[in-house]
């Protein structure tokens, strides 16, 4: 049996989200199942209101 690992990790866009995520699980991206719980979203004119992006990241299965 195999221990699932899965992180919940933040960035400024999804894609950097990922690229953390990758590292923390120390695996290739073939490797990882991604959702994406929220896209960034960006304040008006750099105001409050700006949130990061957020993914979820486990190991896929081994068959």
């Amino acid at each position: 049996m195999t221990k699932k690992m899965s992180v919940e990790i933040e960035g400024k866009t999804v894609e950097e989200a990922i690229k953390k995520a990758l590292l923390i699980l120390k695996l290739p991206r073939d490797k990882v199942k991604i959702e994406i719980l929220r896209e960034e979203h960006k304040g008006l004119f750099g105001m409050p209101g700006a949130m990061p992006a957020k993914v979820r990241a486990s190991a896929k299965e081994k068959a």
